[in-house]
């Protein structure tokens, strides 16, 4: 058996409604599939979501309060008013000042722009900021990405003779700023048929509603921006994102050209993995680690000296904070083990000095993947007396709900279900811990904390065909919302299966179910290969893509992960590395089965002899349990009953065969009833024979070995037909008639030689059928007594 590393959680959809689309779109069944599971219904549906480039956006003015913003910033044009858009210093701020800036100065705007300094000033308005553009004439502030929060800040910018409009996608609060115009997708008075823009794209829509045209320009810096975010990438997002990748790919910027050179980004090949991976970490890296304003002139710079300058810088910022993420990360995970053991804290709380607020996002994100937990991570300013931080969440966990739950000690927060920002006092993150652990402990249950993966579609191999992968790439562009399609293939046969790459790390293979194959990939899962025994069936989870090499397109299976859901032979015989065999089996699992005293004698043992079980007796067998245990039969049984009584008790996860004989013992030899009948009579010739002296002679002149003759001595020495003295052997006369099989020696001699030869000799497939069958018939005996 291999465990899943993850929960898969498999929603079959309506193979009716499947059938449906199919027929009525003119597509595959398993695109179709596909769709359903992603709330396509329709012909029209499908025609929309596959063709997303052509469809048509939403009218701006759905939106609540955007034509009292307009026409605040036409009359804010017509006079000249100085006019400040107030962003945010992560990608998607950097994006939405950009487009905001832009489009106001389309208009004829007198804009300016600020984004707060996230170490100085955190996130959002400040009075600071506030008070000293009034002091140098402005009179409209547009925050993006921000402000929906800022209760205090825009009341006291209206005493001042400000007004502020709010555009903002962040998760309102039960009070809402008492701003001029508030422009957020899910304001309570808002008719807007989609909830969930990231601020570039709430940017946006002022941008259409005030140029009065869709500014298709602005939509590669809509695309960076609303990937970035990590905002659901369906509906309006997905044309957002689809319409701006095409633009991003073309663009004329001078700053993003200079990026795409920098990273070696070839722009044809733009997609939402290259602004994830590369556009968008870097441009969030210099807000990271000081202030922002270098993103947003790279963006908007008509310099192509500026524009080098600015990307190699961006480029250079990106590579410290890698590091610098490692080294916090490590650092908190080690905090983690040593003082909040997962196992006793549903949410991970953890706070550092002299930890960068800037990167505690990303430090969360990786203590989720590696302790599946909620974290919030901290950065401690004890002159201040404050902790500020980030959070991120895991499935069936609100974080912003649950932190809601907590705003007697959170002054500042925002953000979404999954993700998170927040300042507190340093005394209450303690209280802070507490209180999101018991949130947690009514609100989650112990499957919650084992990743779910969520599987789009059950299929067959037959199905991952080329037309298929092709038609996978319609449903591009991928995200949250819409991921990379998941397909589950049951019981395949591993035909082959390989580590490739350095060090092993990958594995290459193929799985075959009936008359259809497919190649397999597996990055990162080269260890597997020692986990999965050579002819299994598997169940195994993946993407479908396009392999294009050489000139030639195959359809290859990307492994995500992997299950086996039988007990499984691993042929160890002949194993010269026993000791590095049982290294790498867990501990917890492996139980390590000597039938052999002298088994224990082995040097390469000596670590592991506490956890050594011999099995002497078919009592001691039926005694130990092997239920879901790695069992490692490290020498033969003296006979087969003996680990049919043990493989009898239980049903075992895996099977280790390492079957060690002593030197001497291989390859022996088992006398026929003809050999016995003429040493008999040998014997009954000569009367007596010196057996010590010259049985090798003896042995030598049949053809036989000296072990074959001191065992047929030994037989007739038990049977009474013998007797022996001083290593001599005399003949009994007239001894009583027996049977050879009444001699122990005899029994013995022949139960172990066929032990030998059904667990030593045999081929791989021969073992697995004689090992099969002592686990399958304790399991029909359990069967047939169910019924009694």
């Amino acid at each position: 058996m291999l465990q899943a590393k993850t929960r898969w959680e498999v929603e079959r959809p309506d193979e009716q409604a499947v059938r449906r689309l199919a027929e009525e779109a003119g597509i595959e069944p398993l695109l179709a599939r596909l769709l359903v599971r992603r709330g396509v219904r329709t012909a029209a549906e499908a025609e929309a979501f596959l063709r997303p480039v052509g469809q048509p956006f939403h009218d701006p003015f759905l939106l609540h309060g955007m034509e009292r913003a307009v026409r605040r910033l036409e009359r804010a044009i017509h006079h000249g008013e100085r006019v400040l858009v107030y962003g945010d210093y992560d990608a998607d701020g950097v994006c939405s000042t950009s487009v905001m800036v832009s489009a106001l100065q389309e208009a004829g705007a007198a804009v300016e722009f600020y984004i707060p300094n996230r170490f100085t000033e955190g996130y959002g308005p400040n009075l600071a900021a506030f008070r000293a553009a009034k002091e140098r004439g402005v009179s409209v502030i547009v925050t993006v990405d921000n402000g929906i929060a800022a209760l205090k800040e825009v009341a006291a910018a209206r005493e001042w003779g400000l007004d502020v409009i709010v555009t903002d996608h962040h998760e309102p609060g039960p009070s809402l700023p008492e701003a001029y115009a508030i422009i957020h997708p899910k304001h309570p008075g808002s008719t807007y048929p989609f909830h969930s823009l990231a601020g570039v794209g709430v940017a946006f829509k002022v941008a259409h509603a005030l140029l009065g045209r869709v500014p298709r320009h602005l939509l590669d810096l809509v695309a960076i921006g609303t990937i970035a975010d990590l905002v659901p990438l369906v509906g309006e997002n997905r044309l957002l994102a689809a319409q701006g990748l095409a633009v991003l790919r073309e663009t004329t910027r001078i700053g993003l050209r200079a990026l795409f050179q920098q990273c070696r980004i070839q722009p044809s090949q733009i997609d939402e993995q290259t602004v994830g991976f590369a556009i968008a970490p870097r441009l969030n890296a210099v807000g990271r680690l000081g202030g922002a304003d270098p993103a947003v002139a790279l963006l908007m710079t008509d310099d192509e000296d500026e524009a080098m300058q600015l990307a190699a810088e961006m480029d250079e910022r990106n590579r410290e904070r890698q590091q610098l993420v490692a080294q916090i990360a490590d650092e908190a995970a080690d905090m983690v083990r040593r003082q909040y053991p997962p196992e006793q804290h549903r949410v991970l709380v953890v706070a550092g000095e002299g930890w960068n607020p800037g990167v505690v996002g990303i430090v969360a994100s990786k203590l989720v993947e590696q302790f599946y937990r909620p974290a919030v991570v901290l950065s401690i300013d004890r002159d201040k007396g404050i902790a500020k931080g980030s959070a991120r969440s895991i499935h069936g966990f609100d974080l912003f709900a649950s932190l809601s739950k907590c705003r007697d000690m959170l002054p500042h927060f925002g953000g979404h279900p999954m993700a998170a920002g927040m300042t507190l006092a340093l005394d209450d993150v303690e209280r802070l811990r507490q209180r999101l652990n018991a949130i947690a402990a009514e609100t989650l249950v112990e499957d919650d904390f084992i990743p779910p993966t969520f599987i789009d579609a059950v299929c067959s191999v037959e199905e991952l065909t080329l037309s298929a992968a092709r038609s996978f790439e319609r449903l591009a562009p991928f995200g949250v919302g819409n991921p990379r399609p998941l397909l589950l293939i049951e019981e395949a046969a591993v035909e082959t299966m390989r580590r490739v790459g350095a060090n092993g790390a990958h594995m290459k293979a193929v799985f075959s179910q009936q008359q259809a194959a497919i190649d397999v990939i597996g990055f990162g899962l080269g260890p597997l290969c020692e986990e999965i025994a050579p002819g299994t069936c598997v169940s195994a989870v993946g993407e479908l893509l396009v392999n294009e090499w050489n000139g030639m397109a195959k359809p290859q299976l990307s492994l995500c992960d992997v299950s086996v859901n039988r007990w499984q032979l691993f042929d160890a015989r002949g194993c010269r590395d026993v000791h590095s065999l049982l290294e790498r089996l867990p501990e917890e699992k492996r139980l390590l089965v000597a039938f052999r005293r002298q088994t224990e004698t082995r040097p390469d043992l000596a670590p592991f002899c506490r956890e050594l079980h011999f099995v002497m007796t078919e009592k001691e067998a039926e005694a130990l349990p092997i239920d879901g245990r790695y069992v490692v039969l490290l020498d033969l049984p003296p006979r087969l009953d003996l680990l049919g009584a043990l493989l009898g008790n239980g049903q075992p996860a895996r099977i280790y065969a390492v079957f060690a004989q002593p030197e001497g013992q291989f390859f022996r030899t088992f006398p026929t009833r003809d050999h016995f009948k003429w040493f008999y009579a040998f014997l009954h010739k000569h009367r007596s024979f010196p057996l010590a002296e010259r049985g090798g002679e003896l042995a030598r002149a049949r053809g036989w070995t000296t072990e074959t003759v001191h065992f047929m001595a030994e037989v007739f020495l038990e049977l009474g037909f013998v007797r022996e003295q001083n290593g001599v052997i005399t003949l009994v006369r007239q001894p009583v008639k027996r049977d050879l099989t009444e001699s122990r020696a005899y029994r013995r001699h022949r139960d172990e030689l066929e032990a030998e030869h059904q667990l030593l000799y045999s081929t791989y497939e021969q073992l697995k059928r004689c090992l099969t069958e002592m686990i399958r018939s304790q399991t029909n005996e359990e069967a047939s007594a169910s019924w009694i």
